[in-house]
């Protein structure tokens, strides 16, 4: 049978934010989309099974970590990062940069040569350059892809920002050369320029150029306000492809999400809700709860009466403060699928409320709350 081709439409819009689908052939990603995130080739704390129940549509690992450990090659010779996890969802790697700069030991970045580092792990010595990101993307049999990026430091020196920008557009030429050409995947491009609306829109532009099949934005949650961040997609909202899918990496909070949505971005990822999940943190419709608080020993309810599903509401406030107070591992499990199934709940209502057209309702309702 033959593989379907990565495709990508918008089914509705409520003025920017936008209803869509992504069509790979390891299945259909509904957009506004949450990706959960699995960066070594496993979502922590949880069976992929489970991660699937929540209504999940696709996970994101992390080259970075996955050329350190396992290897690649190790990866190839399992058949693949999805038979290698046993995840039959479509997946989508990050090129690896961020990671170069926020864990390595020593880097240094040389604009032909890539990004040489020592390995957070035990000091060994890697250069990551665009075309072994993306030769390491391949091995992984990654669905989407992403260029090799140089992710600066949070900075208002606007000088090292356009160096920084500058060679992530040389190293986003070399990754589409690396890539070559397969419908059934995408490559997608990262938007940097930090917080200056000139260099955004350059990168944005001269990535248009080269043409991808999506379009990140990074460099953000790095530091800056979400007034910022929100700054930085408005001044992108109008001039961002209306036909291609695009992806705010590293985002993040409930409010982050909603109001990103409300600047047109389809696609998010990030570690906070199984983060937190594993430290006692839940998010739900009425705000976060810490579980460990010892007002929620003698609470029998559970954190959402109304969640059925992976029979989360049979397990009250009581015991879970009980599993985490006694470093049980089943309570970051419980609360990691309840954080990422929550996210996904917020997703759907998010696609629900664009359809009816009343997203800015919506938006309104939950942004403080959340």
């Amino acid at each position: 049978m033959a593989l379907k081709n990565f495709k990508f439409n918008v089914i509705e819009n409520d003025k920017f934010a936008r209803a869509g689908i992504i069509e790979t052939h390891r299945g259909n990603i509904q957009t506004p989309a949450f990706m959960p995130v699995g960066t070594q080739a496993t979502v922590k704390a949880c069976l992929i099974d489970d991660v699937i129940k929540t209504g999940s549509e696709i996970i994101l690992s992390n080259t970075y970590h996955l050329m350190i450990r396992p290897g690649v090659e190790r990866i190839i010779s399992a058949g693949g990062l999805h038979k290698f996890m046993n995840c039959k969802l479509p997946i989508l790697t990050d090129s690896g940069g961020f990671q170069v700069m926020s864990l390595s030991k020593l880097n240094k970045v040389d604009r032909e040569k890539g990004a040489i580092f020592n390995s957070h792990v035990d000091g060994k010595k890697f250069i990551l350059s665009p075309e072994e990101s993306i030769r390491v993307q391949k091995g992984l049999g990654s669905d989407i892809v992403m260029i090799m990026d140089e992710c600066p430091k949070k900075t208002t020196d606007y000088d090292v920002i356009n160096k920084s920008m500058e060679l992530s557009i040389y190293w986003a030429e070399r990754s589409k050369i690396a890539f070559g050409s397969n419908p059934h995947k995408a490559l997608f491009g990262i938007v940097q320029g930090g917080l200056f609306k000139d260099l955004r829109i350059k990168s944005l532009n001269e990535l248009i150029k080269i043409s991808f099949d999506g379009y990140a934005i990074g460099g953000l949650a790095v530091g800056e306000s979400q007034n910022e961040m929100f700054s930085v997609l408005d001044d992108l909202k109008n001039i961002m492809p209306n036909d291609k899918p695009r992806y705010l990496m590293g985002v993040g909070t409930p409010a982050d999400i909603l109001g990103a949505v409300k600047r047109g971005v389809d696609m998010f990822d990030c570690v906070m809700p199984t983060r937190s999940g594993r430290t006692g943190l839940a998010f739900t419709w009425k705000g976060r709860i810490n579980i460990k608080n010892n007002k929620f020993k003698n609470d029998n309810k559970p954190l959402d009466p109304s969640c059925s599903n992976l029979n989360l509401n049979k397990y009250s406030k009581n015991y879970l403060n009980h599993l985490f107070n006694t470093n049980e591992i089943l309570g970051s499990t419980l609360l990691t699928l309840h954080n990422i199934n929550f996210y996904q709940e917020l997703m759907s209502s998010i696609r629900e409320n664009i359809k009816k057209g009343t997203f800015d309702k919506f938006h309104d309702e939950y942004i403080d709350k959340l």
